[in-house]
């Protein structure tokens, strides 16, 4: 998808996110009490074996991966990690982290049985590059679990949302008006599974067996 208005590089959404890291889990606690926190829960119950989460953040998803699975975590924001890996410590979560941008994942092809990014391609300067790389790294077959946030159907309540993106990208880092499904499937990925909830979305999609690149 092309995407609406001017585009912000990566290093201006990385520089904004490790500015907003100290207060991140506090301005976002009144969406995770409205359901945010119930949906991670729901889709990461499908995470199984070596799992990539795209976007860490402060680890707010750490307590909600299912028993076994191996953990990696990248996230641009050097404020965030240092959250996330204070929460690993508290809960005694294995995980491994790493300071890495999904548009340039530094892992092999297939590396991963299933791949998570809650809330992240809503700040990801090229989302579809950034999913392309997820469909790399995941094995054929492999799953790919996505929360997020979508530009709404409606006609009138999307044009609102494109009005409005400008603001919320510059304040909080991130835009109101993706298309995250298409994204999914320009980016070579094969939708399983979406769960549709006003303008949130918890998507399931997977690598195809026998893939080419895309």
């Amino acid at each position: 998808m092309t995407e609406r208005g001017p585009v912000e590089s990566q290093a201006e959404i990385t520089r904004r996110y490790d500015r907003m890291a100290p207060l991140y889990d506090l301005y976002d606690a009144p969406l995770e009490r409205l359901g945010t926190r119930r949906r991670r829960r729901r889709l990461l119950s499908r995470a199984r074996g070596t799992t990539l989460e795209v976007g860490v953040g402060t680890g707010k998803n750490l307590e909600h991966y299912p028993q076994g699975v191996q953990l990696v975590g990248i996230d641009i924001s050097e404020g965030m990690l240092k959250r996330a890996r204070r929460r690993a410590e508290r809960i005694s979560a294995p995980i491994e982290f790493h300071l890495a941008d999904i548009q340039q994942a530094p892992f092999a092809d297939e590396s991963f049985d299933t791949v998570v990014a809650t809330t992240v391609f809503c700040s990801v300067a090229d989302p579809v590059a950034g999913l392309r790389e997820v469909a790399r790294v995941v094995k054929p077959g492999g799953k790919v679990l996505l929360l997020e946030h979508v530009r709404p159907r409606n006609a009138l309540l999307a044009r609102l949302f494109d009005a409005l993106n400008p603001i919320t990208r510059r304040v909080f880092g991130f835009n109101i008006n993706r298309q995250t499904e298409d994204n999914v499937a320009a980016a070579g990925l094969e939708l399983e599974d979406v769960r549709r909830d006003g303008v949130w979305r918890e998507i399931v999609a997977t690598a195809p067996q026998g893939r080419t690149e895309p």
